[in-house]
């Protein structure tokens, strides 16, 4: 067993210690959670809980949602993850990232409470995560699931609102190999009479079982609100056109957004749609579709599936770009990454494949013998060392008129960050 740090130790020493009490890096199952939770928590917490699940578009529901709630006068927690280049990012309070000592009181918290309970690395920072939304008292906490989520360590709270942005192929090593089988571990997230919200066309069956057996009250993006493109702006409206809203397209997934608005339709319907447009147009969210540079234009996306690469080749066609693209590509071993190249080949001219600074990354050979047999003949290929000498590579042979697309993980956006933020 890994020794506890002691009094007044870093969160760095913290972050270790967590990575090390656990034997695996996943242990799905809410047993081990909610014994300490139980005891962190003997009452629910006194606060509306909205949790957020689904394959893609989590990240930027929440950030969207976040700043709804904000910008309308509560107060609001919110936990996400991963994080792209530090652990506080985890965790915000009204809109801001929690500091090291907010989080070392935390995890000394659930440290005392567990006692010989072991907990993965998710699981003790998720309970963290509810301390620290507990001790400042905010009114409303916005969740997001880890993985899955019947078993993923966020489900032990029951929620006051249930979103499901969409369901995919993704970590089928633990969810399954199809849409249903996937669908029914993410409406784990759902409770009896509970408000909940599909964010996506056609759900898999399993979600619409699950919520009819559960008598959810679900609203359905397409049937129960839906959105339309007015050439620059983006309409909404829920309810036959009873509740309306309008913003500025900002490349943030749109039905992400969407579910953010029906949101606070079900939450504060007495929310005027001037605020909400102007609420939706400033949620901005680090790693979808971040634009760092114009000439050429450098775009930042943490998509890492087929179906977040197919919304990312859409969004890479409604810039219009007039030259090239050039894809720095690297990923971890455990995604469909031929999938993704698959999704992407029709957009991109040429890439720059390498590998990550992390275990579980996909080594460049076998990524570079995937691309041979994914890609169009004769589609330019070049291999680097890293995410760094990739990028310096793509943005040295872009035109003006290119674009540099770096995706494929969270961690090749957190490495091309750094190459960026470097003098």
């Amino acid at each position: 067993m890994p020794q506890r740090p002691e009094n007044g130790a870093g969160l760095d020493l913290w972050l270790s210690y967590l990575e090390a009490l656990h034997p695996t890096e996943i242990d799905l199952g809410l047993d081990r959670v909610l014994m300490v939770l139980r005891r962190l928590f003997p009452r629910r917490p006194e606060a509306r809980i909205i949790t957020i699940g689904g394959t893609n578009g989590k990240g930027s529901t929440v950030a969207a949602l976040e700043r709804l709630l904000l910008d309308s006068g509560r107060s609001v927690g919110a936990y996400t993850s991963p994080h792209l280049l530090r652990y506080n990012e985890r965790v915000r309070i009204n809109g801001s990232d929690v500091s090291d000592e907010v989080l070392v009181s935390a995890f000394e918290a659930v440290e005392q409470a567990r006692k010989n309970v072991s907990l993965t690395y998710f699981e003790f920072g998720t309970l963290a995560a509810f301390v620290a939304l507990a001790k400042a008292g905010v009114e409303d906490w916005i969740l997001e699931v880890g993985l899955g989520g019947r078993l993923d360590a966020v489900n032990v709270l029951d929620a006051d609102l249930a979103i499901l942005t969409s369901v995919d192929i993704d970590h089928v090593a633990w969810l399954g190999n199809d849409r249903d089988t996937i669908g029914f571990e993410k409406a784990g997230i759902l409770r009896p009479d509970q408000a909940a919200i599909y964010a996506d066309e056609d759900p898999p069956r399993s979600v619409l079982q699950q919520a009819a057996a559960q008598r959810v009250q679900l609203k359905r993006y397409g049937i129960d609100y839906r959105v339309d493109n007015l050439g620059g702006s983006t309409r909404f409206e829920s309810e036959g056109g009873s509740w309306q809203a309008t913003w500025p397209t900002n490349r943030l997934p749109v039905k992400s957004l969407a579910a953010a608005v029906q949101a606070m339709r079900i939450l504060s319907p007495e929310t005027p749609s001037p605020l909400i447009s102007e609420s939706i147009g400033k949620v901005v969210l680090a790693g979808r579709f971040e634009q760092r540079g114009t000439s050429p234009h450098v775009v930042l996306d943490v998509g890492h599936n087929p179906h977040a690469a197919r919304w990312l080749s859409s969004q890479v066609c409604e810039l219009n770009l007039s030259g090239k693209v050039h894809a720095v590509y690297a990923c971890l071993s455990d995604k469909d990454s031929a999938g993704v190249m698959a999704a992407m080949a029709e957009v991109v001219d040429s890439w720059y494949i390498t590998s990550l600074d992390v275990p579980r990354s996909l080594p460049i050979d076998q990524l570079q013998q995937m691309a041979g047999s994914v890609l169009p003949a004769g589609c330019i290929v070049q291999t680097a060392d890293n995410v760094a000498s990739a990028l310096r590579a793509a943005i040295a042979d872009a035109g003006a008129d290119d674009c540099v697309l770096v995706f494929g993980s969270f961690y090749t956006v957190a490495e091309a960050q750094k190459a960026l933020a470097a003098p």
